[in-house]
């Protein structure tokens, strides 16, 4: 296997968002986004409790993308303008198609704040072409152990596929672009030859551990924790230096204009002036405040 070479070393440094203080690999002043993906925010680890509720977002809406979350340590109460209600529990998935628009609010359940426990996850925004953007929303919640997993020869890593596929083996999540998305564990010295379709975008993102690429390449907490490749291979290889836990992504890029404004990822700054208006006069749906 003709392997990928690294494209990019991404850093993972602290922004403030409000009250929240969490990581910011994409964007960043050297990553602008890798195309399909948009943002990807690690929030945590937070020690929560009735004196400290960092990461409790009440109803908040979103257009043209989709808002993900992979939970790694803890639960988080998801309810949204579509009627669902649900327990994110660690290793759980929440996949929300946001379309033409949706209204949701996340955070700790009372339960959990009053006993306390550790919250740690991943917030990945997943761009929409522009054919899709308006289309109907919807929220898939998928369990930890409902995930396909696959194992390496020596047994010593796990790779869960949460979507696409690999080895024959597919995820739960039903995409509407062409994404693979993967949670590794590494043991110590496991290796793994991860396979990328090469026309794909790819990248893998460090949550702890420490990881050599390419047998020489090392990934580091802190310092380097999102490597980015070229589209040049058909995958690379994987040893744990220590015990270690990844997400790997990748994707075909979509190719077309990006325009932000807070909550909306469309394609021009007048589709993002028709979500501010639709949010107001309430087309996105409605949710009520805890």
């Amino acid at each position: 296997m003709k392997r990928n070479t690294i494209k990019q070393l991404g850093r993972s440094d602290f922004v403030n968002m409000g009250p929240i203080q969490l990581r910011q690999p994409i964007p960043t002043q050297s990553i602008d986004n890798i195309d399909p993906f948009i943002l990807l925010h690690h929030y945590g680890p937070y020690e929560i409790s009735v004196d400290s509720n960092p990461f409790d977002l009440g109803p908040h809406p979103h257009r043209g993308f989709e808002p993900i979350t992979f939970l790694i340590q803890g639960e988080q109460l998801h309810r949204d303008s579509l009627g669902n209600e649900s327990v994110v529990k660690a290793g759980d998935v929440q996949w929300t198609t946001a379309g033409r628009g949706i209204i949701h609010a996340e955070g700790p359940r009372k339960e959990f704040v009053e006993k306390g426990g550790t919250l740690e996850g991943i917030q990945l925004w997943l761009n929409l072409p522009a054919d899709k953007k308006m289309m109907t929303p919807n929220y898939q919640h998928e369990k930890y152990e409902h995930f396909n997993v696959v194992y390496s020869n020596d047994g010593n890593v796990e790779v869960r596929i949460i979507a696409g596929a690999l080895n024959n083996k597919f995820g739960r999540i039903q995409t509407q672009t062409a994404v693979n998305a993967f949670v590794l564990d590494l043991k110590k010295n496991g290796e793994f030859l991860l396979e990328v379709p090469k026309s794909h975008q790819s990248l893998i993102y460090l949550l702890n551990g420490n990881t050599i690429i390419n047998d020489k390449e090392t990934l580091e907490l802190n310092k380097n924790q999102l490597i980015r490749f070229n589209q040049d291979g058909e995958g690379f290889s994987l040893k744990g230096k220590e015990d270690s836990k990844l997400l790997f992504l990748s994707g075909e890029p979509i190719n077309e204009s990006i325009a932000t404004y807070g909550p909306y990822v469309m394609n021009t700054q007048t589709e993002l002036l028709e979500a501010m208006r639709d949010f107001q006069m309430g087309k996105m749906g409605f949710l009520e405040p805890n």
